[in-house]
C-alpha cells in the first residue's frame, strides 16, 4: 500500500475543507504521527469515532469511512515532547482500507471531490447564506458580523465546523456531497434547533 494518509481519529472533532483546526498532541502514537507527517507532505486526515470508541481508545477503535485531509500550516514542538499544531482542510476522502504496520493509523484513501457548482446551484447557496446569516443573527455580539467578502464556500465549511453541533451532525454534513446539500441541510438543522429552542419541553415522541 503506498501513499498511506496518516489517520488522526477523534470522538467530537469534525474537519471540512479549507478550515483552520488548532490541535494539541499529547499521545505517544500521535507524536510519531506529527513527527513522521511534518518530515514527509505534512498531511494529517481527520476522522470521526464511532460511538462506543471508549471501550476500545487505546486500539483501533471503529471510525466512520469519510473524513477530511489536513495540511500542518503550523507544528511547534514543546519541550517534552507534545506539539501544538494547526491543521487546514483540503479534502474530503473515503478510507478504502486500513494499514496496521505503524502505532498510529494509515489508511489508502480516494478523494472525494466536491460536486461542481453551476449557475443556479450558485444562486442557491448564495440563498442559503442569507438564510443562515439570517437565522444567526441574533447570537452576533456588538458590531461583529459575518464577513461579506468571504466566500459561501469558505463560510457554509467553516460554520459547519465551528457551530455548536453534535459530532454525528458535523458528521453528516461533511459527508454531503456538494455545498449545497451541505448549505440546504445546515439550514435545516439550525431551523430545527432554533424551534426547540423557543418551545422547551415539547416532545417528538408520539402515543
Amino acid at each position: 500500500m503506498s501513499d498511506l494518509l496518516p489517520l488522526f481519529p477523534l470522538p467530537n472533532v469534525v474537519l471540512f475543507p479549507n478550515v483552520f483546526l488548532p490541535l494539541h498532541i499529547f499521545e505517544p502514537r500521535y507524536r510519531e504521527m506529527v513527527a513522521d507527517a511534518a518530515g514527509s507532505d505534512r498531511m494529517i486526515g481527520m476522522v470521526l469515532l464511532r460511538p462506543g470508541w471508549e471501550r476500545d481508545y487505546e486500539g483501533r477503535p471503529p471510525i466512520y469511512p469519510i473524513g477530511c485531509s489536513g495540511v500542518m500550516t503550523h507544528v511547534e514542538k514543546l519541550q517534552d515532547g507534545r506539539y501544538n499544531l494547526v491543521l487546514r482542510g483540503l479534502e474530503r476522502f473515503r478510507i478504502l482500507e486500513e494499514d496496521h504496520d505503524r502505532s498510529y493509523r494509515r489508511a489508502a484513501i480516494e478523494p472525494l471531490h466536491e460536486q461542481a457548482l453551476l449557475h443556479d446551484d450558485r444562486a442557491l447557496v448564495r440563498r442559503h447564506r442569507e438564510k443562515l446569516e439570517h437565522l444567526l443573527a441574533p447570537a452576533i455580539v456588538g458590531d461583529a458580523k459575518i464577513p461579506a467578502a468571504m466566500s459561501d464556500e469558505d463560510l457554509i465549511n467553516a460554520l459547519s465546523q465551528y457551530l455548536d453541533l453534535e459530532p454525528l451532525e458535523k458528521q453528516a454534513l461533511l459527508e454531503k456531497p456538494s455545498l449545497t446539500t451541505r448549505a440546504e441541510s445546515l439550514v435545516e438543522l439550525l431551523e430545527m434547533k432554533i424551534l426547540m429552542a423557543r418551545t422547551p419541553g415539547v416532545s417528538t415522541v408520539t402515543h
